[in-house]
């Protein structure tokens, strides 16, 4: 490269000549180009060490070949070392030779960590990948991992930490991280060969820095038999090592000196059975006599076993029958004006969120759709003009400045905006299409659309009166009609809400009446507000 890139990819591999040319395809099409790749042999005998020295030898200015002295295999931590002591980028990025990265990865996540400077680093969700054989019952299996944790969010250490040693079976594999945070932690611990090599890194990072977790997946991680993981799964090695790696973490964060309280007393809990086998023993004795229990009032009671036998079968909680409503068994809402009466409705606080997010974007000449409220709150003095668009149909406020609708928008010169802000307006508008072909015909080259719009939401009966209530959306059917709109442009669609704030929302609930917890948990099947950011093209 001409200069010095931005990210500096790790990929070690052994052995991995089926899968390499994948993962290296993968970085080779990121959208993001200010990148070097690093290949790391760890001692491979198959034919990818030749692969390897192939690519780096057709793309010298991109791609680096590494190895350990004489061939040897040190382990995946020392090998990954080497890769981050050879790096020269600003930050660093990790893929498994049998891994993908899906195209914007690099560029969505440098844009996150720069956005959010306090963060070390930016997690992505990964997607276990068992579709990638093809098979269609394969494709059915695979699925987002949860992290229960805020999303789209920076987490403050070591909350991150303590989420992943409440559940064993939860880690991350996609990540961009700080070269200062890395070198600073002493990098990966070259004692962990293979299993936990990558908790023990992270570990020592969540632990210190606060860390950005996003919602959006970028990272196929593969389930295939020769995996490190499945090999020590099939060898029942896993627990051993996981003993290991807890033992190894008390001692770590005593020497480092963490004294956050609830991070000792779930490590103190978690090592429990490693330090005090006997009571490991005594509680698997009390766990078999609880299922002979269970399985003597069965015989004894058979349709009380035929009632458990059903629910196992169903695997449900809890059992049908036992759901307790509470104040939510109800026919009515709690108010009928989406919550304003109880204190700021729901999906204000997640589409003031997204306004706060994208408040950079706000300045110049700002068109606002009603009133001026979102402009001057979020604009300050980058704004240097305000217009408000009222449609002609109903009276106009004092602030409008324009009587026109967005389906046409006949009276509003072309190229005239360097920002128009559209919360909520778009299910009143019959023709969506043509509402959007014309705020990009009067933005600005390079001007920005922040728009939100309901994908779940109560009839708006006033409105719908008035105006006509139309669309609901998802984030498929915004992006694609954005396409068609914005054609050349750079396009954005995010989702916020979970189960529970979609509830509250439909009951007309307010903020006032949930936890900040609830509010930020994204639940990407539960599209409450979609959040669109839109640039013209030029």
């Amino acid at each position: 490269m001409s200069h010095t890139p931005l990210v500096s990819i790790v990929l070690i591999f052994f052995n991995e000549q089926r899968f390499l040319p994948e993962a290296v395809a993968s970085v080779f099409a990121q959208t993001f180009d200010s990148w070097e790749l690093l290949l790391i042999d760890d001692g491979s005998s198959d034919g990818s060490s030749e692969m390897a020295r192939g690519y780096a030898q057709a793309h010298p200015d991109r791609v680096r070949y590494l190895e350990h002295p004489e061939h040897a295999n040190r382990g995946m931590s020392a090998t990954r070392n080497l890769g981050i002591s050879s790096a020269c980028g600003q930050y660093l990025s990790f893929l498994d030779a049998d891994d993908v990265w899906l195209p914007r990865k690099l560029e969505q996540q440098v844009a996150l960590i720069q956005a959010n400077p306090r963060a070390a680093m930016v997690v992505g969700l990964t997607q276990w990948w068992y579709g990638w054989t093809g098979n269609i019952a394969d494709a059915r299996r695979d699925f987002v991992q949860t992290l229960h944790v805020p999303l789209d969010t920076v987490v403050e250490p070591p909350a991150l930490l303590i989420a992943f040693l409440r559940d064993e079976f939860a880690s991350i594999a996609d990540i961009l991280v700080t070269c200062d945070a890395v070198r600073a932690v002493g990098a990966y611990e070259a004692a962990f060969r293979g299993m936990y090599e990558d908790q023990a890194f992270h570990a020592k990072i969540c632990a210190a820095y606060p860390v950005y977790i996003s919602h959006q997946t970028w990272y196929r991680y593969r389930q295939h038999p020769d995996s490190c993981v499945a090999q020590a799964d099939a060898a029942g090695a896993k627990l051993a090592v996981r003993g290991l790696y807890l033992a190894w973490l008390e001692r770590y964060l005593s020497i480092a000196g963490s004294q956050h309280p609830e991070l000792r007393r779930v490590l103190a809990r978690e090592l429990l059975p490693y330090k005090f086998p006997a009571f490991a023993r005594v509680r698997d004795v009390w766990r078999r006599t609880a299922i002979a229990v269970k399985a003597q009032v069965g015989r004894t009671f058979p349709r009380l076993n035929h009632a458990a036998a059903r629910w196992r079968q169903s695997r449900i909680w809890p059992p049908v029958g036992f759901i307790r409503m509470g104040q939510f068994r109800r026919t009515t809402p709690f108010s009928r004006d989406w919550g304003y009466s109880r204190g700021l409705p729901v999906d204000r606080y997640y589409i003031e969120t997204f306004l706060a997010k994208c408040a950079g974007d706000i300045r110049g000449r700002v068109l606002e759709i009603g009133d001026a409220s979102y402009t001057m709150r979020f604009g300050g003095d980058r704004v240097t003009a305000i217009d408000v668009l009222h449609a002609p149909i109903s009276d106009p406020g004092p602030q409008v400045t324009i009587l026109d609708d967005l389906e046409s928008g006949d009276s509003i010169l072309s190229a005239t905006f360097d920002c128009i802000i559209l919360t909520q307006t778009l299910p009143f508008v019959y023709d969506v299409s043509g509402a959007l072909d014309t705020v990009h015909r009067i933005l600005k080259p390079g001007g920005v659309l922040l728009a939100t719009v309901p994908g779940i939401t109560p009839v708006i009966r006033p409105d719908m009166e008035r105006f006509g209530q139309f669309w609901s959306f998802t984030r498929q059917s915004m992006q694609r009609l954005l396409e068609r709109s914005f054609p050349d442009g750079d396009i954005a669609v995010d989702t916020a809400g979970n189960v529970l704030s979609a509830t509250a929302f439909l009951y007309g609930m307010a903020v006032e009446d949930m936890s900040k917890a609830d509010l930020d948990v994204h639940d990407q099947d539960f599209e409450l507000i979609i959040g669109i950011r839109a640039r013209k093209a030029g």
